[in-house]
């Protein structure tokens, strides 16, 4: 029962929180806290995918624009 009472979380409650938050890091430390914890979520998201953002990216390879010569042998 605890689990479904932390999901509904009303406007004061969120406004409390972040006041306490302000006030124990301070304005100028909240931002990198919440870049830390942004990149911390994507990392996240991708090692339970099991992708890495360089295996998303296409792969440039000069193969692909070699052409193939054939020798005809008579």
């Amino acid at each position: 029962m605890l689990h479904s009472t932390l999901l509904f979380l009303s406007a004061p409650d969120i406004t409390i929180i972040l006041i306490v938050a302000l006030v124990l890091f301070g304005g100028k430390k909240l931002p990198e806290l919440a870049r830390g914890l942004g990149s911390g979520i994507k990392e996240f998201k991708d090692a339970t995918s099991g992708t890495k953002p360089e295996e998303n990216a296409p792969k440039a390879t000069t193969e692909q624009n070699t052409p193939v010569v054939v020798a005809d042998h008579v």
